[in-house]
């Protein structure tokens, strides 16, 4: 009677623990599509955005082309700082301004989109004027962060390279300057002794 209770409750644990790992294992997918799908999205709408600009004549293939512009200059300056500010954290004020710069992007990301359906070309002519000009100014901005992110990174890299370069000389130089094997049999006085002029 004993050994059925002992084998039900292992049962029991064994189908609890196998429950408990099928949750969480349901909860990790969950947060890794959760993570991923506004990526995905994001690239989707920017090929759509991208053939848009390739196939559409006028001033509306322009607001498609900008749209594209705009988004890959910060993608690519996202990309940069990220990957630089692991090293090198001065680049967390680039990434902070890149944010708020990113934010303005977004509202005007949110306005060239709704010129794209606009059916009245006389408007979208009008309205893009004045977009385009701002559109310029954040591609510039984040272009701006993304170059000076980048000769501060490869600044760093030709500093290192020289200090190790140095270091290397001298090294070189240290390996040169041997003793010869017979005169390690001397002690250390006598080495010394020999070794200065007379």
């Amino acid at each position: 009677m004993e050994l059925l209770v002992v084998l039900i409750g292992l049962l029991v644990l064994l189908a609890g623990t196998v429950v408990g790992v099928a949750a969480l294992a349901v909860v990790k997918t969950k947060r890794a599509v959760a993570k991923a799908a506004p990526q995905a999205r994001r690239a989707v709408e920017d090929v759509g955005i991208r053939a848009r600009s390739l196939t559409r004549g006028g001033v509306q293939g322009k607001v498609s082309a900008l749209r594209a512009e705009v988004r890959a200059a910060l993608a690519a300056s996202r990309r940069v700082l990220e990957a630089g500010s692991v090293e090198d954290t001065q680049l967390d004020d680039a990434m902070a301004l890149l944010g708020r710069l990113e934010g303005h992007a977004a509202v005007l990301d949110g306005e060239l989109r709704l010129l794209e359906r606009e059916p009245e070309l006389s408007r979208v002519e009008a309205r893009f004027a004045v977009a385009k000009e701002r559109g310029e100014r954040i591609v510039h901005l984040a272009s701006s962060l993304r170059w000076a992110a980048q000769d501060r990174l490869h600044r760093f890299a030709d500093d290192d390279l020289v200090r190790l370069g140095e270091e290397c000389e001298a090294e070189a130089g240290a390996l040169r300057h041997w003793t010869p094997v017979e005169d390690l049999a001397m002690p250390v006085a006598d080495r010394t002794a020999k070794r200065l002029p007379s």
